[in-house]
């Protein structure tokens, strides 16, 4: 029967992990703190709050259960705002994938001019808050003065200008188009990272087989890039989902709700309005936060599915 010696623990090592546990939790306490009270608290005050009516003033919030579900379940706003809010996900997503995957193709290349200053130029407006971009846009669409119609007045394209902000049928358009400018940068990054992941010697052997640029494009990077694709798609769709900065100093959700994204339907009903309910902006807003989930759990599936495709190959 062998004998179990007991591990021996060096004198001071205990003392030591001790003192190493208490420094890290000294130093998680600040970000914990900060976490519970601007993330944590908020979100349980939004599900409270939902079930009461309350505009902000009021001592105490009066319970009123699942009134202001069926309210806004029942108001025709909120699914305008909604289909507006997936329409923009519908145009931005497919649009700011596809033109990012082939840039990246383009300045991955090592023949590439100038790449790095390229990639550089591109990545620039991500780090631009996005408050200032739409402060900005408001300028440079502006059908009086803006460049952009300046430039379509001297090609004789335009004569009378365009009010791209202020009509219904192009202010939508608008704001997704500077969307995918502000963020195209970051999407380009995800592309020239999942290119980076391909086998400089799988490109060398499809040269040696008389492959040209286009089957190997085909028949070699886009397969490999397939798991990227879902990773990125899903990426995009859930940031395409956080637009509120952008439409809100672009657009505040006109002309006629035209651009009203959910984000602002609940940001007017909680501080715009006239009588603020933030209960109801609460519901509104637990609604779309149950949809954002929705879609994490999808991106959490895909990602795992991709996982285990790769892991099969």
């Amino acid at each position: 029967m062998t004998a179990v010696i007991p591990a021996v623990i060096p004198a001071g090592a205990r003392p030591r992990r001790d003192r190493t546990t208490l420094y890290i939790w000294l130093f998680l306490t600040p970000t914990v703190l900060l976490y519970g009270a601007f993330t944590i608290y908020p979100i349980v005050g939004s599900y409270v709050y939902s079930l009461t009516d309350w505009n902000g003033f009021d001592a105490s919030p009066s319970f009123i259960g699942l009134a202001n579900y069926r309210e806004v379940l029942a108001d025709p706003m909120f699914w305008s705002s909604f289909r507006l809010t997936l329409a923009f996900m519908l145009f931005a997503v497919p649009a700011q994938v596809l033109a990012t995957l082939l840039i990246a193709i383009v300045l991955n290349s090592p023949r590439m001019p100038l790449r790095k200053l390229f990639r550089t130029a591109l990545f620039l407006p991500v780090v631009t808050t996005t408050a200032i971009v739409g402060v900005v846009m408001q300028f440079v669409f502006d059908p009086a003065s803006g460049p952009v119609n300046l430039a379509l007045r001297g090609a004789g394209l335009a004569p009378d200008g365009v009010d791209f902000l202020g009509q219904s049928t192009t202010a939508l358009g608008t704001t997704i188009g500077v969307y995918v400018w502000k963020w195209f940068g970051i999407t380009l990054v995800y592309w020239l990272a999942a290119l980076q992941t391909v086998p400089h010697e799988v490109y060398e052997a499809a040269r040696l087989d008389g492959a040209g640029a286009l089957g190997t494009l085909r028949y070699i990077t886009m397969p490999l890039l397939k798991p990227f694709l879902v990773i990125i798609t899903l990426l995009s769709i859930e940031a395409s989902l956080q637009v509120f900065d952008l439409v809100l100093t672009m657009t505040n959700g006109g002309p006629f709700y035209s651009t009203e994204v959910i984000e602002v339907y609940i940001y007017r009903w909680a501080f715009a309005a006239t009588v603020p309910r933030l209960g109801y902006a609460s519901a509104a807003a637990v609604l779309f936060g149950l949809f954002v989930c929705l879609v994490g759990m999808l991106q959490l599936l895909a990602m795992r599915a991709t996982r285990r495709t790769r892991g099969m190959a």
